[in-house]
């Protein structure tokens, strides 16, 4: 079996109203070459990993990469090959910013190939999403650029857009990380109509603002009453830094995914120091870490010899 070579990109979810629906794939990777070890009785996983948090991303006891390999290999009656991964990283992790959803579709696009199970995205995209339980950050790392996306009689139902566009993208990443899990145990079990309405507004907006490179709808269309409220007290980040939206070229201000990392989307034209400034001024924390990317593409995979 051929090594192959996986490059996925970080996303950041709901990007406000867009709760469960709506990702945005960003211009951080995780770049994973992979080949089979041979059957000689040692470990069935051995990693070397460089880049950020490269000592968790090297853990083989329950790698979410690795376990997703094996269990979708064993639920489709398949033997498990010994793995050797190289992993270079470059994603947050425990940020909001879709490491998890990188790590479950790096273990199904694994499986696929080393198990020749012949899925075409699709059904990758869709195994993912079930493991995932919601197709935010996975359709996004798929398919790239900003996707929307719904589940349908257990099907996956998405649609991209936001292609070159040049706004600039900047991830204030506070130093406590935040669990999804608990994230989303401080949501409450129901919603006013009043809430449901704004949002189905500013989600529509949000679309259209991506689909047109309308920045100068961000601002409004960025705003949430559903999620965003009740974790402010999970991440304090996110409400210092909400009042620079709309303003010295600043578009717009999210809670990225689940948090506690803030998305600031900055014009294309916006000097980045000066939005690294005022992202630092307005947090209060010259310490604080500021990552500027971009949008971009979805995964990639490369398999060794191909072509050739």
């Amino acid at each position: 079996m051929r090594p192959i070579r996986l490059c996925l990109p970080a996303t950041s979810a709901n990007l406000g109203p867009g709760f469960d629906a709506v990702g945005l794939a960003i211009g951080l990777w995780l770049t994973i070459d992979a080949e089979v070890r041979a059957e000689d009785g040692g470990a069935p996983l051995t990693i070397e990993a460089t880049g950020r948090n490269a000592d968790r991303c090297a853990r083989t006891a329950n790698n979410m990469i690795f376990e997703t390999y094996r269990d979708v290999l064993g639920q489709a009656g398949k033997d498990v090959p010994p793995l050797h991964l190289r992993i270079a990283n470059e994603i947050p992790l425990a940020m909001g910013c879709g490491s998890s959803a990188a790590a479950l579709l790096a273990g199904v696009m694994l499986a696929n190939h080393f198990g020749g199970l012949g899925w075409d995205t699709q059904a990758c995209l869709e195994e993912a999403c079930r493991r995932e339980g919601h197709p935010d950050n996975v359709a996004a790392c798929v398919l790239g650029y900003m996707t929307v996306s719904a589940v349908s009689e257990g099907s996956v139902v998405s649609a991209t857009c936001g292609y070159g566009l040049g706004w600039k993208l900047f991830l204030a990443l506070p130093e406590v990380s935040l669990a999804t899990e608990r994230a989303r145990a401080m949501l409450p079990g129901e919603y006013s109509r009043a809430d449901a309405v704004a949002n189905v507004q500013r989600t529509a907006l949000l679309v259209a603002a991506f689909a047109l490179g309308r920045g100068d709808l961000l601002r409004v269309a960025m705003q949430d009453r559903l999620h965003q409220p009740y974790r402010m007290a999970a991440c304090p980040l996110l409400q210092r830094l909400l009042p620079l939206a709309g303003e010295g070229g600043v578009l717009g201000v999210a809670l990225s995914g689940a948090g506690p990392g803030v998305l600031v989307v900055a014009a294309a034209d916006a000097a980045a120091d000066e939005i690294a400034a005022r992202i630092h001024g307005a947090a209060g924390d010259p310490g604080l870490e500021i990552v500027e990317t971009r949008v971009c593409s979805g995964a990639s995979q490369e398999v060794s010899g191909e072509g050739a």
